[in-house]
C-alpha cells in the first residue's frame, strides 16, 4: 500500500501510525512523564490561540523561505531529533534521512540514532543536517562525536540540556517497554557502558551515557573544541535563555522534550514569547512542542519563533510509509503552512508578526 493510501491528510497521521506501530513501541512513541499533564499543555497551546484572517492581500505567490543559522531553508519547520528510529522502521534515520534532504527539510540528527552520523550523511549526501549532542560523562567521547559530526559535514550542534536525569514515564513502564542491549548505536563506541546484556529500560540505557553533572561550563568548553553554531535546546526560562547567548549560543530551542521530562512543565508555546524577549536580536529561537500543523507553524512564528522543530509527526509518517511517508508528511505540511500564509494576508515568512493573533 502506498503511503498515500496509508494517510491522505495530516489528520490521519496519528491514527495510522498506531495502527501499525506495535504495543511497547507505540507507548514508547506517544508516552510522556507522569501524568503526561505538559503533552497535553503543548496541544492545548496552540488550541487556545487562534490567528486573525486578513484579506485582499494579492497573494497570488506565497514564499515560505526562510534561514536557519544563516543557511537557507525552504521552510521553517525541521525534523527533531529523535532515538532509536529503527523501532519504527527497519531503515531507521537513514530513511529519515533521505526523506529530508529530497524535501529540503532538515534534519537533527539524536546522538541516540541506530545508525551512525556517517552513515546518515552518506545516506543522503547534500542535505541540510544538525547533530544533536548529549554529552557523555567522558568528555573525550563526547568530543570525539563532535569531530565526527565536523567531519561528516553537519552544519550545527544542538546540545541538549534538559535530561541531567531522565523523566519518569508512567505509560511504558505500564507497557513494559524495553530496549534490546544489543541493538546498535552508531554513535557511540560499544565499550560505553552500559556492559549488560538482556532487555534494558530506557533509564538503564539513557542515564549510563549521558552526564547529571553538567553546569554551564559545558557551553564555553563546547566552543574551544569546535566552530559549528550552537544552539541550546530544553530551555524554557528567559533567564537561562539569556544566560545562554551570553555564552556565545548561537540561539536556543523552547522545548520540554515533547512532554517526556518534567510533567507539569509549561507548554513551549506559552513560554516561547518571554524567552524571544529575553534573546532579542542576539540570537535565534526555535521552538519544539506540541507543532501538528501548518497554522501551528505560523503560530509559533507570529509568537517569536524563527522556526520549529517537530518529533513525533514525522516517527509517524517513517512508521506509515518509510521515507515517502515521511516526504509525504513533509509536503502536506509545507502545504498547510503555505495555505495559512496566505489566508492571513502574508506573501512570506517576513510578514508574519503579532499582529496577526486574535486577541479576544
Amino acid at each position: 500500500m502506498s503511503p498515500g493510501t496509508l494517510f491522505r491528510t495530516l489528520s490521519e497521521l496519528e491514527a495510522t501510525a498506531d495502527r501499525i506501530l506495535p504495543s511497547g513501541v507505540q507507548e514508547y512513541v506517544q508516552g510522556g512523564s507522569e501524568e503526561e499533564r505538559t503533552i497535553q499543555a503543548n496541544r492545548e497551546a496552540f488550541a487556545h490561540r487562534f490567528l486573525l484572517p486578513r484579506v485582499l492581500a494579492d497573494v497570488r505567490e506565497v514564499r515560505t523561505g526562510t534561514t536557519f543559522l544563516g543557511r537557507k531553508t525552504p521552510q521553517p519547520f525541521f525534523i527533531a531529533p529523535t532515538a532509536y528510529q529503527t523501532l519504527v522502521h527497519p531503515e531507521g534515520e537513514r530513511a529519515m534521512a533521505r526523506a529530508a534532504a529530497a524535501e529540503g527539510v532538515l534534519l537533527s540528527l539524536s546522538t541516540l540514532s541506530n545508525f551512525s552520523l556517517e552513515s546518515v550523511s552518506e545516506a543522503a549526501p547534500g542535505g541540510e543536517r544538525w547533530f544533536q549532542l548529549y554529552v557523555h560523562r567522558d568528555r573525550q567521547v563526547t568530543e570525539a562525536i563532535v569531530r565526527r559530526a565536523e567531519k561528516a559535514h553537519y552544519q550545527g550542534l544542538v546540545l541538549t540540556v534538559d535530561v541531567p536525569v531522565l523523566g519518569i514515564r508512567d505509560r511504558q513502564e505500564e507497557a513494559a517497554f524495553h530496549l534490546d542491549s544489543a541493538m546498535p548505536l552508531g554513535n557511540l563506541d560499544p565499550e560505553v557502558p552500559p556492559h549488560r546484556s538482556g532487555p534494558l529500560s530506557q533509564r538503564d540505557h539513557a542515564e549510563d551515557r549521558i552526564d547529571p553533572s553538567l553546569t554551564w561550563e559545558i557551553l564555553p568548553w563546547l566552543k574551544e573544541r569546535t566552530g559549528l553554531p550552537l544552539l541550546v535546546k530544553g530551555v524554557l526560562s528567559p533567564t537561562d535563555a539569556r544566560r545562554a547567548l551570553d555564552e556565545r549560543a548561537a540561539g536556543v530551542i523552547v522545548s520540554n522534550h515533547g512532554g517526556r521530562q518534567l510533567d507539569g512543565a509549561p507548554a513551549t508555546l506559552d513560554a516561547l514569547p518571554a524567552v524571544a524577549e529575553a534573546v532579542g536580536s542576539d540570537g535565534e529561537v526555535y521552538l519544539d512542542g506540541g507543532v501538528r500543523r501548518g497554522s501551528d507553524v505560523v503560530l509559533a512564528l507570529a509568537l517569536g519563533a524563527r522556526g520549529v522543530g517537530l518529533g513525533r509527526p514525522p516517527l509517524w509518517a517513517l512508521a506509515a510509509g518509510g521515507a515517502e511517508g515521511v516526504r509525504r508528511w513533509a509536503r502536506l505540511l509545507r502545504e498547510e503552512f503555505r495555505n495559512a500564509l496566505a489566508l492571513t494576508g502574508c506573501r512570506g515568512v517576513e510578514d508574519v508578526n503579532p499582529g496577526l493573533l486574535f486577541r479576544k
